[in-house]
Order: C-alpha cells, then structure tokens, then sequence
C-alpha cells in the first residue's frame, strides 16, 4: 500500500526533489503547506494534494482526516532552519515519522528534545543527509577504513556557491534563523567528514562573517583545511568560465570528484527510511554540534593550518 506524506515547505528551493523523492518510492503527496503559494511543481508531481498557505488549516486537515482513519505516514520538511524543530515536533505529534532537511536544528540542546517526543510519541525522525549516500563518498570512506589504522590524511575542502542580494534579504541571511553560513550551506560537509574520517577532537575558526567562513579541523583520520563562501566574487582563478559554483574536495593531494550523482540522492534517502535505514538524531548530533561550535568560536587566524584559498574571502 502506497504511503501518505504530507509536505511543509513546498515552495521552497528544495521541495521538487522531496516530491519527486515521493512519486519516485511510490508514495502519494496528500497535503501540502507553505506561506508562499508558488507552487506550480505540485502538478507535475501531484496535482491532487491539497495545498494550505495558512498552517492552521493545514494541521486541521491533517488532524481531520486522521479521525477519518486518512493517517499521513510521514512529513517531508522544507522550511526554513529555524522551523524545523516546530514541523518536526508537529509530524511527530500527528503520528507520522518526519523527514527533514539539513540542519536538523541550530541548536545541539534541541535534539535532546527531540529525542523525549520520539519516546513520548514512537514516531521517528530521519535526517536528509544525501552525501553519505553519494557513491564517491562510499569509495573514499571504505578506502579509509582499508588503510593503516594509524594513518592521519591530509584534506582541503573548498565549496564557493554564488548568492545574489536576494540572500541576505531573505531568512537565509539571519544568523538565527539559517544558523549562518558554516550551518546553511556546510552542515552536509561537516557531517560527511565525521562520517568518513571518524569523531571530531579539535576546531579553529580562522574567519566568520557573512559571505565566508574558514578554519581547520581534526578529526580521528584527518586533517582538514576549510573555506566556505556564496560571495561570487571569492571564486578561485581555477572555476570554469561561466560557472557560478566551485567545490573542491582533496585527501592527500588526490581530488575528490563528486560533483555529479546528486540528482537521486533524496529519493535514495527517502529509499532508506522506507526501509528503516534513515538518519536519526544520533547520527546528526556531531555536525550540530561543529557548526553551533562555529558559530560562537573565537576567530583565532594564527591557529592551525589554513586553506590555501583563505586569502580569497578574507582579503589578506
């Protein structure tokens, strides 16, 4: 029998890869929100889901038709960082497991939290963590663990994505809300390199502002030297003409490529928790806690090993 999902967030930027995760394992889009009613994707994905731009009407028809026995299975969840804990916390208390974006939350405390109305309700939550899921990165983290136990790799990430003006004006570009730029657009990294490089024992933050972030970490196999920007004129001399995006992961001199295969990642995720192999709370707590880290660090630039491209984004 075909699940039932509900959606928060379906106007947003990442919202068509959840729809189409949905369609993609078989399951049925019934009900919809977002505040914003540019939702013209819904059609080609499921034009019959009802849609809510009010979230009173939308948990009343949720809460109506689970008195009609119509049980929303789970809760796809879009919204902007800072709400994730309320929809995820909402999903739970309907009787659905929820599937969440990144950032889980800002706040490590918040999944404690958590973790209570998982036992108060028996509902799961399940992070989207695509990048543990990328074939290159399974490649990298079972080379790892094939090599000697004592060793120790060198790496650089490097991820420059352009943003116009519109992202400082939006949510996106409130520290509370988005939880800054290593939590908007670094969380996925920094859970990657746990994942494949084991515990984190040490953090410096060389640079933290609004465009950019920088520093190093030491992890229990790696080294890692890291700069984050969406500023679009902190692109390296090596980016494609033309191209407004520049990632760039290297272990010991090799570059890592993994650019491509992140079109079916989410309904590879969606995959996961229908069989019960989803992301919990457990797994995501290092990457929140490194990023909320971050966030409050004291910017130390004489510290520690520093990316080679840090001069872009900090002007010395």
């Amino acid at each position: 029998m075909s699940k039932s999902y509900g959606l928060i967030g379906a106007a947003g930027y990442i919202a068509p890869r959840h729809m189409k995760a949905i369609r993609e394992t078989g399951g049925i889009l019934s009900v919809a929100h977002d505040i914003n009613d540019s939702v013209g994707i819904i059609d080609s994905h499921f034009p019959d889901a009802a849609f809510f731009t009010e979230f009173e009407l939308f948990e009343a028809e949720v809460h109506d038709r689970r008195r009609r026995g119509q049980q929303i299975d789970y809760f796809g969840i879009c919204s902007p960082n800072y709400l994730h804990k309320a929809h995820m916390a909402f999903a739970l208390r309907a009787g659905a497991d929820a599937i969440c974006e990144k950032p889980l939350v800002l706040d490590p405390s918040e999944l404690d939290n958590l973790a209570s109305l998982e036992a108060e309700t028996g509902q799961r939550i399940n992070s989207i963590l695509q990048l543990r899921l990328h074939p290159a990165i399974i490649a990298l983290k079972e080379k790892v663990a094939a090599g000697p136990p004592e060793k120790v790799h060198d790496v650089d990430l490097g991820y420059f994505t352009s943003r116009g003006a519109w992202y400082h004006a939006s949510w996106k570009g409130v520290d509370r809300k988005s939880g800054g730029i290593a939590t908007n657009i670094g969380v996925h990294f920094f859970d990657m390199l746990s994942f494949v490089f084991g515990p984190l024992s040490a953090s410096i933050v060389h640079h933290c502002g609004s465009d950019a972030a920088a520093g190093y970490l030491e992890f229990q196999k790696a080294r890692v030297r890291w700069v984050l920007s969406i500023n679009r004129a902190h692109l390296p001399p090596q980016t494609p003409e033309g191209q407004s995006t520049y990632r760039s992961i290297t272990v010991d001199g090799e570059e890592i490529e993994f650019s491509g295969g992140f079109t079916d990642l989410h309904t590879a995720s969606y995959q996961a928790v229908l069989e019960g192999r989803g992301f919990g709370l457990d797994v995501v707590r290092p990457s929140i806690e490194v990023v909320s880290a971050i966030r409050t660090a004291a910017i130390e630039p004489g510290r520690g090993e520093r990316h080679p491209d840090i001069g872009k984004v900090t002007g010395g």
